[in-house]
């Protein structure tokens, strides 16, 4: 085993194919293939699965992939303290739902970084994307809800792919909607109330079910419904045509300011907000940074935190 295979197979990783791969590492993409495949002989595990559509890493790959970080940091200290090469650049990955309090975290994160290199991703995703992504290890960490209608679900699914669920906060359910909307001056509204307006959500594809759905609650029956893939499209619709969707409450103080209220929905459903992590993976620095700043953020809104 060497440390050129190793940065193989984490390259491989980042890049999510043998061939592109093979084109940042300037390597021709057999050759890569004939030293992976020499790796996993020596090892005895498959680290790869290889299939028509790409490769995805095993359950012994994943774990392969903690260890083969950790020598590759440790083997950059060597050559930054005897080489006096330059650090390398701070990574950091977070999959989310589409929340505002997680991407203002992240800017807070990134303007606190002392470094003159790094290289961050923040991505708004499907439920099951930010499920799968983590599994993976493809991002850090991913942030989601739980609730008692589908924590069983979600949990399962947790456990079956190794990822750790830690609450960070309980929200009361809210609904977001345009400042000119005749509830917008209401301090609670019910199902019923919102019955004439557009119901929008985020969509979650063909293996999405009501467990993935982001929103906690949703109308039995929407004669007017709208199915959306990011938060820009969603906060247009609800200003543009006068609909709705049901959040955590909290907002951009600016953006609630402007245009779109928050108004508290009467349920008896709440969301449990937290963060999931790979039981086999160590939070990188950065990653730890995101999660304190994560947790002032929320505090800041009103929200108490778990312990």
């Amino acid at each position: 085993m060497t440390i050129l295979q190793l940065r193989y197979i984490v390259k491989i990783v980042e890049c999510g194919s043998m061939n592109e791969a093979s084109h940042e590492l300037y390597v021709s993409q057999p050759a890569l293939s004939s030293s992976v495949k020499e790796l996993e002989n020596e090892l005895g595990i498959e680290i790869f699965t290889r299939h028509s559509q790409g490769i995805a890493l095993t359950v012994d790959g994943a774990e392969f992939l903690t260890y083969a970080r950790q020598v590759l940091d440790q083997a950059d200290l060597l050559e930054e303290r005897y080489k006096h090469a330059k650090p390398r650049k701070q990574l950091c990955t977070v999959s989310t739902q589409h929340y505002m309090f997680a991407v203002e975290a992240f800017v807070e994160m990134i303007n606190s970084i002392k470094s003159d290199e790094y290289e961050f991703t923040i991505r708004e995703t499907r439920t099951r994307d930010i499920i799968n992504q983590t599994a993976n290890m493809q991002s850090d960490l991913g942030i989601i809800y739980l609730s008692d209608f589908n924590k069983d679900v979600i949990g399962k699914l947790l456990r079956e792919k190794h990822l750790a669920f830690h609450p960070l906060f309980r929200a009361p359910l809210h609904v977001f909607l345009a400042r000119t909307n005749p509830l917008a001056a209401k301090k609670k509204i019910t199902m019923e109330d919102l019955k004439p307006y557009p119901f929008i959500q985020y969509e979650q594809g063909e293996e999405g079910s009501f467990y993935f759905y982001e929103e906690a609650v949703w109308p039995d029956y929407s004669p007017k419904q709208i199915n959306v893939t990011d938060r820009a499209t969603i906060l247009n619709f609800i200003i543009g045509l006068n609909g709705y969707t049901v959040c955590t409450g909290i907002d951009n103080g600016d953006l609630n300011n402007e245009k779109i209220v928050t108004v508290p929905l009467e349920s008896d459903e709440t969301m449990l907000v937290g963060w999931i992590t790979n039981e086999r993976a160590k939070l990188s620095a950065a990653a730890e940074t995101y999660l304190s700043k994560l947790k002032s953020v929320v505090a800041d809104h009103g929200y108490n935190l778990i312990d």
